[in-house]
């Protein structure tokens, strides 16, 4: 039996999650539900936009309590890098 790609996130139900999106932005959240287009929902969500302001790269967060993300604009989906 081989693993697929939904395999992989059914091992993160309910664990955090980063979720890189199309157009500069990404999200970080625990991991809810999702299906076969990679629709997913988080919750306790911070989505992150970047833009670049006179030269500078800026970013502004802004949080939900629970927020739906549509598949076709997740890019990569991967556990948070640890904050230590």
């Amino acid at each position: 039996m081989s693993n697929t790609p939904l395999d992989l996130l059914k091992l993160n139900l309910d664990e955090k999650v980063y979720v890189k999106l199309r157009g500069a932005r990404s999200m970080t959240g625990t991991l809810q539900a999702f299906d076969s287009h990679c629709n997913i929902v988080l919750s306790d969500a911070v989505e992150t936009v970047y833009d670049i302001v006179d030269g500078e790269m800026r970013s502004s967060e802004r949080s939900s309590e629970m927020v739906f993300v549509r598949g076709d604009s997740v890019t990569l989906i991967t556990t948070p890098e640890d904050e230590e």
